[in-house]
């Protein structure tokens, strides 16, 4: 029997697109109030899912859309930080 595995799927909020799990980064809030970048996807707090690309995090920044969809101010250490994950994996893929 020919049985494929479900794909999760989740919805940038930057960019509104579908795409899998794996593509996107989780950005958490936690009950504290922090925000951090969640690579394992697990954990617990409110997550917000970005595309991993550099025009999606300039855009959310430019439209505060993790401060809204997270309900927090976003430090612009944050987006640096989600740039360098990107640039990072980047480099590594080639």
């Amino acid at each position: 029997m020919n049985t494929r595995k479900k794909v999760p799927m989740r919805k940038c909020v930057a960019t509104g697109e579908m795409k899998p799990k794996k593509e996107l980064v989780r950005i958490v809030r936690s009950k504290e109030g922090e925000v951090s970048i969640d690579l394992t996807g697990k954990k617990s707090g409110r997550g917000a899912y970005l595309s991993k690309d550099k025009e999606a995090v300039e855009l959310a920044k430019k439209k505060k859309i993790l401060s809204n969809h997270l309900e927090v101010t976003i430090d612009d250490a944050l987006y640096d930080e989600l740039l360098e994950l990107i640039e990072k994996e980047k480099r590594l893929s080639r």
